[in-house]
């Protein structure tokens, strides 16, 4: 009897957990997904301060990026999936060569330059340098006497604050900082200010968003990486005439490669996909703190990098204006479709007054 109830307390107890995890399941991914983003983010920081050169590195992580998609999207999209013109084909060309070539090289740039965490807290910055250029390309309105209005405005003003604190202000350190040693200070140090203002200054304009002009999102990111790829390497080739920077032995740079482009781009897009499916773009980048957090505690356990006070308030300011933009998003998401009522309302309201005066007219 013992035996039974303990293996059916213990069905029970797997059952209750089975459940627990589909319940958050969308909690769950997205903590998968900052953690993938916080390894490559460390693991591109390494081997570009040993030596690999930023644009080839772009390119292979976008050649195995594209070859890793390929077969997906022309399984999962062969069927119903949208004509290519030439027209879209350009304008994805466009799209990829601003959207994701000219970011990730001026991404790969700045970890030469900065440490991984400054590089990982500027991707919470994404949704206010969002919001100013919907507004000026008057995409967006802002109305200053709502709440969410001034929550926007706010959040991004702390977002910017915050950078600009996190790359200019350092401060004492949080802890006595420990010796560090050439491998550890090559991982982590900024060099000279110089070097900071021109990798922080990469950082935050590798942030902008994508177009969206194709309806199959597995294959428009698949062709997106090919066109990345291609453009990714003439910019190499134009930069690093060695060839000898293009051999791939089976080191720590074909496994950080490998990583970035099959590990990050394809389940990480797919999860992401899914979660904006699931609970909206919101809940979303609710999650994006937790990949600095991660990011920060491995590089000061593995590269000795010792956090300063400076660079703490700068981060605090970056999650709090974050959460201000995302709560001003989401106060105006859920008042749109009461606006949209009332406004419904009085369309139809005025309609039949007016049919009831021509009616009295008559």
């Amino acid at each position: 009897m013992n035996m039974k109830m303990k293996s059916s307390n213990a069905i029970l107890g797997c059952s209750h957990l089975m459940m627990l995890m589909k319940n958050n399941l969308p909690d769950i991914c997205m903590v998968m997904c900052n953690i993938v983003y916080a390894g490559m983010v460390l693991l591109s920081k390494a081997v570009i301060s040993k030596g690999m050169n930023p644009y080839i590195f772009g390119a292979y992580r976008q050649a195995f990026a594209t070859i890793a998609l390929a077969p997906f999207a022309f399984y999962l999209e062969r069927k119903n999936s949208a004509p290519l013109s030439c027209s879209i084909l350009c304008k994805i060309f466009l799209a990829s060569l601003i959207g994701i070539t000219l970011c990730i090289n001026l991404w790969n740039i700045s970890l030469g330059y900065i440490p991984a965490t400054f590089v990982s807290a500027t991707s919470n910055a994404i949704p206010a340098i969002t919001f100013i250029l919907a507004i000026l390309l008057r995409r967006e309105s802002v109305a200053i006497t709502e709440w969410s209005g001034v929550a926007k405005v706010l959040g991004t003003m702390l977002c910017v604050g915050g950078a600009v604190v996190y790359s200019f202000v350092k401060g004492p350190p949080v802890y006595p900082q420990a010796t560090q040693d050439q491998n550890s200070q090559s991982y982590t140090g900024c060099g000279t200010k110089a070097q900071c203002l021109k990798g922080s200054l990469f950082a935050l304009s590798a942030q902008g968003p994508l177009t969206k002009i194709y309806p199959d999102k597995l294959r428009l990111t698949t062709i997106q990486c090919f066109f990345s790829c291609i453009q990714s390497a003439i910019w190499a080739v134009a930069v690093e005439r060695n060839i000898s920077a293009w051999k791939l032995g089976w080191d720590l740079n074909l496994l950080v490669v490998a990583y970035c482009g099959v590990i990050f781009v394809a389940p990480t897009f797919w999860l992401r996909i899914w979660v904006i499916e699931k609970r909206g773009p919101v809940f979303s980048a609710a999650f994006n703190p937790l990949g600095f957090i991660v990011t920060a505690i491995f590089s000061a356990f593995l590269w000795k990098e010792t956090p300063h006070w400076g660079s703490v308030c700068g981060a605090l300011l970056l999650v709090g204006g974050l959460y201000g933009v995302l709560w001003g998003k989401h106060k105006e998401a859920k008042a749109k479709p009461l606006l949209e009522q009332k406004s419904e309302t009085k369309e139809t309201k005025s309609v039949e007054q007016k049919s009831e005066t021509k009616e009295e007219s008559v």
